[in-house]
């Protein structure tokens, strides 16, 4: 048995994905690294996740399969997992060797110790290249350190502050428990990878450390703004989803319903957003439609979205009432370092 299993999705990633294995090796034998070679064709990413695992049996396995995304991906990953923890690292990306030792070295605890660990989090670097400033996500005010926490102890997610498949290592058994299957074809859905199984999660442990190294500057990169708004109905999609998987408004626990609707206020509001910086009125008409569909569904939670700060912002009247939003994201986009 492994202590963790480690999925990195490759979709022609010869250009950088060896530098992700290389930064993953350090975990030794008790890390499995599943190479994810998603119908590749146009350069040689199968071949070289045949060689890692041709060079590190019993550490590296290749898997192969016809092209699904992002999605199908991580559920390849996801299906083979032998450890018992699980993680993405998506192969653009890469992680810090002595944060990534202090990671291993927590969840060997809690594997050989008394208490159960569904979820560990720990902090993210946003790569930005040609920026001199590397921007940390870290989760300080939100999160007890060092000890294992319920939703109970959480303390206050600040604005732009909230947990991203970078952050978060699973509890391989709790994925798989709770019927967890990202969508095949489809972008963005690392959203639902990290929401869908918050509910089943008891038990979380923050470790403040720059774990993850999240690479952005790919003119092809899917979170570039151009391609998000070309992306826009794929957007549309995942937010849907998840607006679909659960009543947040019957929620029990009120820290947990508190953070799910935050949420999804965000994924609404990067929709409406993209929607508003494309300007098309098709784009408007997609935008309107999703606020009905949230109407329809679950009056209560439309009620407090649509009449919450960001929701006022983004449905304002006329050419005029649409660069507040705009304005407010491009602070937002400055202060956080993303995109």
């Amino acid at each position: 048995m492994k202590l963790l299993s480690v999925a990195i999705p490759c979709y022609n990633s010869e250009a950088y994905m060896r530098n992700c294995i290389e930064s993953l090796l350090p975990g030794g034998d008790e890390v499995e690294i599943l190479i994810v070679n998603d119908g590749s064709t146009k350069d040689r990413t199968g071949e070289i996740a045949d060689e890692y695992e041709k060079n590190y049996p019993g550490i590296c396995r290749a898997i192969h399969q016809e092209n699904g995304g992002h999605g199908e991906a991580v559920n390849a990953g996801l299906r083979n997992a032998q450890g018992i923890y699980f993680k993405v690292v998506d192969s653009d990306d890469w992680v810090d060797e002595s944060a990534y030792r202090e990671i291993l070295d927590a969840l060997r605890t809690f594997v050989y110790g008394e208490q159960t660990l569904d979820m560990l989090i720990s902090n993210f670097v946003y790569e930005k290249q040609g920026a001199k400033r590397k921007k940390v996500m870290n989760y300080r005010t939100a999160l007890p350190e060092g000890q294992i926490f319920t939703w109970d102890d959480v303390k206050v997610f600040i604005m732009g502050q909230y947990i991203l498949m970078h952050s978060v290592i699973y509890r391989t058994g709790l994925l798989k428990q709770c019927g967890l299957e990202l969508p095949k074809h489809t972008f963005y859905v690392d959203n639902i990878f990290v929401y869908q199984p918050l509910p089943h999660v008891k038990t979380m442990y923050y470790l403040n450390v720059n774990f993850y190294r999240y690479y952005i500057g790919r003119e092809d990169q899917s979170v570039n703004e151009t391609i998000m708004i070309g992306r826009i109905d794929q957007q549309i999609r995942v937010t849907k989803l998840m607006l679909g998987y659960y009543d947040v408004t019957k929620v029990k626990q009120r820290k947990l319903r508190h953070y799910m609707v935050r949420y999804l206020e965000i994924m609404m509001t990067i929709s409406s957003i993209l929607a508003i910086k494309s300007e098309s009125e098709e784009n408007m008409e997609k935008k309107a439609e999703l606020w009905q569909h949230l109407r329809k569904q679950n009056l209560k939670l439309y009620l407090r979205l649509r009449w919450g700060f960001m929701g006022q912002g983004v449905n304002l009247p006329g050419k005029s009432g649409r660069q507040f939003p705009i304005a407010i994201y491009k602070m937002t986009q400055r202060f956080f370092g993303f995109n």
